[in-house]
């Protein structure tokens, strides 16, 4: 019985995903959306596509934007600030994606999603060397 419970809790904390970890996975998967729509620009349907992953973006950075407003956040107050800035830019593109769609306008977004991400998937012993 003991042995069975040990292994269940082995398996759950290999499968276990850090609040980082989800946090990049989503941020490539916005990335790569958005990236499938430069690619396939010109193909049919792609104008649902695209607002599919627009709207998939915008709601993921307004998840962050909350988190980032709360003021018992765990990030240092100037990283807050930084990223809420950064959000900033994201809505003024999500808009201006919305309002007139060009490829050339999402890069900014893909980009930054993957920059991002990266940084959150950086060991914290990285980071700090």
């Amino acid at each position: 019985m003991y042995a069975n419970a040990r292994q269940a809790y082995d398996t759950a904390t290999k499968t276990a995903v850090s609040g980082r970890e989800l946090e990049a996975r989503a941020l490539y998967k916005a990335a790569r959306l958005l990236e499938d729509c430069v690619r396939d620009w010109d193909t049919p349907g792609n104008g649902e596509r695209l607002d599919q992953a627009i709207r998939f973006n915008q709601r993921l950075w307004t998840m962050f934007q909350t988190e980032m407003a709360r003021a018992d956040h765990a990030l240092p107050l100037e990283l807050r600030i930084n990223l809420l800035r950064l959000s900033q830019f994201i809505d003024r593109r999500t808009f201006e994606v919305m309002s007139e769609p060009e490829a050339s306008k999402l890069r900014a977004l893909i980009d930054l999603n993957r920059q991002i991400a990266a940084g959150l998937q950086a060991t914290p012993e990285a980071a700090a060397a």
